[in-house]
């Protein structure tokens, strides 16, 4: 039976279901991949082109033994980053989406996905000396260091790909060989890079002033030094929708102070708090800038992005909650090693 409500044709599996109407609804999805429910949409499992065909090569047309009751699938609550990712892990196309009571919801699919390419070109900072992580900074430049068997820069670089974007500006100084000899134009990664060539510290704004080609969209830049889930599609969006010069992406920060905090008026002690703790908002290291903010920064000279941002008006922060994470000691390095959220465990 075919039910309009979803992005596929499903088959909803009740006694009389016939073998032919799997393969009918499977046919018209033109996709390798029919999704099976029960008559109160719990998920029950996929038929795929594959299974129609074993079954018939076993002669064995049970639509029982021919549903995989076991496929890959997703919570509702999974970001379309993590969706993706997932996908390239187990080296699938097609991953269903469930809710938490195992309801279809609909089929995700790279086939599908509306990436929505854009022209706005990403900045990543990526000349720093990593001094801070000792012995491993030696003969590798920070964002080249491997998070499993990849380097933290290319990681970066594929969350951005995953959203669209695919121009990409490079700024290198320390060991710049070494990335320029990984990723040399891009065209292996399907992306365009241009490199920024730092011959002294411009800090995390100067090196802007170098990109000699015209900008005329807002473009995203963010430090080779920071793994994220951000949807970037989204973050672009925001910027664009407030209008604004410039966007700083923050993230809450909690502190609890291990100590009792007095309060006091001249020396009468007014209050005691046990162990307070305080909330800031931190600079995340990615933001977004409009192209005439270029104006702002002088040529070859060092600028840091903070004081970029004291310099325009209309600037807004982006508050983040997803996965996130500066690698700037070697505490940091080893703890998203071993972090199953950025490794998206099902």
């Amino acid at each position: 039976m075919e039910n309009k409500g979803f992005n596929y044709n499903v088959l909803i599996l009740e006694n009389d279901t016939k073998f032919e109407e799997a393969i009918k609804l499977l046919d018209d999805n033109g996709t390798g991949v029919l999704p099976v429910v029960d008559i109160n949409n719990q998920f029950v499992g996929l038929i795929t082109d594959g299974d129609i065909r074993k079954s018939i090569l076993n002669k064995n047309l049970d639509l029982e033994h021919i549903i995989n009751k076991n496929p890959y699938k997703m919570n509702i609550s999974s970001t379309k980053h993590q969706r993706i990712q997932y996908l390239k892990k187990i080296q699938r196309r097609q991953l269903p989406i469930v809710n938490e009571n195992n309801e279809f919801i609909e089929i995700f699919t790279f086939d599908s996905l509306e990436y929505n390419l854009r022209d706005n070109p990403v900045v990543i900072m990526a000349g720093g000396l990593g001094s801070r992580l000792g012995e491993l900074t030696k003969d590798t430049p920070k964002p080249m260091l491997k998070i499993g068997k990849k380097p933290i820069l290319e990681l970066i670089v594929e969350n951005f790909i995953a959203y669209g974007f695919s121009k990409f500006y490079f700024s290198v100084n320390y060991l710049s060989h070494i990335i320029k000899d990984y990723f040399g134009d891009g065209s292996k990664f399907g992306i365009e890079i241009s490199y920024i060539e730092e011959e002294k510290k411009l800090g995390t704004a100067g090196a802007l002033s170098l990109i000699e080609d015209k900008i005329d969209v807002p473009f995203i830049v963010s430090n080779g030094d920071v793994l994220t889930t951000i949807e970037f599609d989204k973050l672009l969006d925001f910027h664009i929708e407030n209008n604004s010069n410039a966007t700083m992406c923050v993230r809450e920060m909690i502190y609890q102070v291990p100590y009792g905090v007095i309060k006091e008026n001249y020396n009468k002690i007014t209050e005691i708090v046990e162990k307070p703790t305080n909330k800031f908002l931190i600079n995340a290291g990615i933001y977004v800038l409009s192209p005439t903010v270029l104006t702002k920064i002088a040529y070859n000279e060092y600028f840091d992005m903070p004081k970029l941002f004291e310099k325009l008006d209309n600037v807004f922060c982006y508050k983040i909650d997803d996965y996130w994470i500066d690698i700037g000691q070697k505490k940091d390095y080893e703890k998203v090693n071993l972090d199953s959220q950025f490794n998206y465990k099902e």
